[in-house]
């Protein structure tokens, strides 16, 4: 691998492991500070609507698929693979935004991980008005997800600013 190579993982790397030690740190704070019991003591942060609460979820997203932690740690990594995958085939991985989108996505996956393995769960915390209970690694997977898909739209614009340019020619 030459030394190009391992530029491209520089930025994801750091990126990633700042997102791991915030969500793993955030969510050690959240146990001592609000455990042992899960959703019995409450940090309000913006009156009712937003709050701190510590809270277990064996399941995904919107606590689909709740007591599988084994299956959901290797569907997991699987996706993590699939990412990578994705970032060295498809994206224009020289591109900083493009390493910060990876760096947020595996940092987040990461965070979960470490807690499926580790627990058998995924700790939340953060609870805002209606919407399901959340924390720092999911943030972070929803803002690289969010990111990436504006990089495609990005992209999409470019190569039809291109296609019209052709065609004027």
């Amino acid at each position: 691998m030459s030394i190009g190579k391992h530029r491209i993982w520089a930025i994801p790397s750091l990126v990633g492991s700042l997102i791991i030690v915030a969500d793993q740190a955030s969510k050690a704070w959240v146990v001592q500070s609000l455990g042992p019991e899960t959703m019995t003591r409450f940090i309000p942060v913006i009156g009712d609507t937003a709050r701190i609460a510590y809270s277990h979820n064996t399941g995904v997203a919107f606590s689909l698929f709740q007591g599988m932690p084994q299956l959901l740690a290797f569907t997991s990594l699987a996706i993590v693979a699939g990412a990578i995958y994705f970032y060295l085939t498809q994206l224009p991985h020289r591109r900083l935004f493009v390493q910060i989108i990876l760096g947020l996505i595996l940092g987040g996956a990461f965070g979960n991980i470490i807690d499926r393995v580790r627990l058998g769960y995924v700790v939340d915390f953060i609870q805002v008005g209606w919407f399901p209970i959340f924390n720092l690694a999911d943030s972070a997977i929803t803002v690289g997800a969010a990111l990436l898909m504006l990089q495609f739209l990005l992209e999409e614009i470019a190569h039809r600013r291109e296609d019209r340019a052709m065609v004027l020619q």
